[in-house]
């Protein structure tokens, strides 16, 4: 299982990865306004790198449910500093979090490797053919509307089927468009236009979104259906939570965690697959 980039490869067939989370917004439900800064926005970077990251996903728009968009503009002025200061310390793996092409393209000249779309290239027509052109690693991510709209009432049928059906008219789409399956990376979206329910199910069937042996990414890390679940709204209570859903995750086949916390969540993975490799004497 590699996840390739122009550049860099990234075998997962074996050992899983984290992806820290670095919110260049004012508005993120999480961390929002910390790290508008890009030099402190860097040096938490620097931080989640120190603690085990190997790939560090910037996002310059906030895309918890109810955000309003912002321009490629701005979101280009937010997100290309810090990609350009995190370059010049480290040479691992940038993911820019964007569903615009001119953000993506902007991020890809500037360094990144990784484009990671919510919107599952679907936001901007010209979104394939950037990532075809840079070569890049890609996310393919699943919604139902968009962040203003899409937990007002999502509804399906069967929510893991239509996703798992979804990933796959992807594939094929994506490869039809010139795109290497090694490029391709799947992530179900955790409450992107999904109830508590949905999540659930998800979760529960993370092992039918493998599609073509490309790995896929899960992002529950802090999520509000933790907080629905456990019964309080505190924002510190949920991270624990989301260390057991990476467990879960990586015990169902789940290659990259999108996470808050890194330590934590790289030691329960690796718990995890010392229990999965371990052979007796």
């Amino acid at each position: 299982m590699i996840w390739a980039s122009a550049t860099k490869t990234l075998d997962l067939s074996s050992r899983a990865v984290i992806m820290g989370i670095l919110n260049a917004t004012p508005d993120s439900f999480s961390d929002g306004g910390k790290y508008l800064d890009p030099e402190k926005a860097c040096q938490h970077a620097l931080s989640m790198i120190a603690a085990g990251a190997e790939i560090i996903d910037i996002g310059g728009e906030s895309t918890r449910p109810g955000a309003d968009s912002v321009s490629p503009e701005e979101e280009i002025r937010r997100v290309i500093p810090v990609i350009q200061c995190l370059r010049r310390h480290w040479q691992g793996w940038i993911s820019i979090d964007t569903t615009k092409s001119s953000v993506a393209a902007h991020a890809l000249a500037a360094g990144a490797d990784i484009v990671n779309d919510i919107s599952g290239l679907d936001a901007d027509a010209k979104m394939p053919e950037v990532c075809r052109e840079a070569k890049c690693a890609v996310v393919v991510m699943h919604r139902q509307g968009t962040p203003a709209t899409m937990q007002m009432n999502p509804l399906y049928d069967n929510v893991v089927d239509e996703i798992r059906s979804y990933f796959q008219a992807k594939y094929s789409q994506l490869c039809t468009l010139g795109l290497s399956p090694s490029q391709l990376c799947f992530d179900p979206g955790i409450g992107f236009g999904k109830s508590v329910e949905h999540n659930w199910q998800i979760i529960k069937n993370l092992a039918a979104f493998h599609i073509a042996d490309r790995p896929v990414l899960l992002g529950a890390s802090r999520k509000s259906f933790i907080a629905k679940t456990i019964g309080t709204n505190l924002l510190s209570a949920r991270s624990w939570p989301s260390v057991a859903l990476t467990a879960f995750g990586r015990s169902n086949g789940v290659m990259i965690h999108r996470v808050h916390e890194i330590r934590e969540n790289l030691e329960a993975i690796r718990m995890i697959e010392a229990i999965q490799n371990y052979q007796p004497s």
